[in-house]
């Protein structure tokens, strides 16, 4: 299982926190339970008005994500999944919403939750999707790590007293 090894984060202060999650459309299920968990931990977090958008798939998280983060947003929390097929467009997909957000993240100092599954089968991203019987929760986790970020930049933005 890939979330073995996992830091155990504990967030603070991060109420008035502009957090936005970015969702792609495609397969549903999965995406159902990736943006659940993403509300259920903002909610854990003290965060009460995300904003939530979505987009038809993967490839579009990118240049949302950049637009989110230069209108002012703490932080962003992309949230995808790519399934392998049977033609090297997975490859491409999955390449360019990675380094797209990472682009995004470093160019703007805005942190990029990476909640986009990149599987080899349904069944694994099912099982990463925080659904009841999942191992695992990547939308919880992205939105975690995110908020995590934000407030590690906050207290290193602020002046020394």
């Amino acid at each position: 299982m890939s979330g073995k090894g996992a830091p155990e984060l504990t967030v603070e202060n991060c109420g008035d926190l502009r957090v936005a999650v970015v969702a792609a459309q495609w397969h549903d299920k999965v995406m159902d339970g990736l943006v659940d968990g993403a509300l259920r931990a903002l909610t854990d977090l003290g965060i009460t008005e995300p904003t939530l958008l979505r987009v038809p798939g993967s490839f579009e998280l990118p240049v949302v994500a950049k637009v989110l983060a230069q209108r002012g947003y703490d932080a962003v929390v992309a949230l995808g999944v790519v399934i392998r097929g049977g033609t090297p467009h997975f490859d491409y997909v999955c390449q360019g919403v990675t380094q797209g957000l990472v682009q995004v993240s470093v160019e703007t100092g805005v942190p990029i939750g990476f909640g986009v599954l990149t599987c080899d089968t349904e069944e694994q991203a099912l099982d990463r999707a925080g659904l009841p019987g999942s191992n695992e929760d990547k939308g919880h986790e992205a939105v975690t790590a995110a908020v995590a970020t934000a407030t590690t930049l906050r207290s290193v933005s602020e002046p020394w007293r």
